[in-house]
C-alpha cells in the first residue's frame, strides 16, 4: 500500500527543485503529481491527471455500491412479484445487483469526472494564489523519511497532510 502526501510549494522553481529531489530519492515520476491554477506553465513537472484532479474515482466507488444495492432491490422485487419459479429468483437478484453496480459506477464516474476532487478542496484558495500542490505517492514504510527529507531540503514546502491509504495500482 502507498500513502499520498500533500505539500504546497510557493512557486515553479521550488516545485522543479522538489521534483528533482524526489527523483534523486528514487521515487518514480509516475508517483509525483503537481496541480496548479489553470494557465500556469508546468514545464518540467508531472501534471496530475483526471484521476487526481477530479472526483472520478470517488464517484465510481459511490455509484458501484449504490447501484448494486438498488439493482439488488429491483431484482428482488422483480423476482418476488413477477416470477413464480424459485429456480430463477436468485439469478435475477444477482444479475440485477451486477447490472446495477455496473451502471451505477459508470454513471457516477461520468458525473465525478466533471467535479473537482473533494479531497483537494482545502488547497483551492492557495492554488488560486499561485502556489503549486505536490501529491507524492510513497510506500508506507517511506512516509516519515520523505516528510523529513522534504522538510530538510525544502523548508519552503508546507505540509498539507496525507491520505490514509491508496491502492498500489494508481
Amino acid at each position: 500500500m502507498r500513502r499520498r502526501l500533500y505539500f504546497l510549494l510557493p512557486d515553479l522553481p521550488s516545485a522543479r527543485k522538489t521534483m528533482d529531489g524526489l527523483l534523486l530519492a528514487r521515487i518514480e515520476e509516475s508517483h509525483i503529481h503537481f496541480l496548479a491554477r489553470p494557465g500556469m506553465p508546468m514545464d518540467g513537472l508531472n501534471e496530475c491527471s483526471a484521476l487526481q484532479a477530479t472526483d472520478l474515482v470517488h464517484g465510481a466507488q459511490a455509484g458501484l455500491v449504490t447501484g448494486a444495492l438498488l439493482g439488488c432491490a429491483i431484482g428482488g422485487a422483480a423476482a418476488y412479484f413477477l416470477l413464480s419459479e424459485s429456480q430463477l429468483q436468485i439469478p435475477i437478484v444477482i444479475g440485477g445487483a451486477l447490472l446495477g453496480a455496473l451502471l451505477g459506477a459508470w454513471f457516477s464516474s461520468m458525473v465525478g469526472s466533471a467535479l473537482p476532487n473533494s479531497r483537494l478542496k482545502q488547497f483551492e484558495p492557495m492554488i488560486a494564489e499561485g502556489k503549486l500542490l505536490l501529491m507524492v505517492d510513497v510506500p508506507e514504510h517511506s512516509v516519515e523519511q520523505v516528510k523529513t527529507r522534504l522538510g530538510r531540503d525544502h523548508p519552503e514546502a508546507i505540509q498539507g497532510g496525507a491520505d490514509p491509504r491508496i491502492p498500489v495500482f494508481p
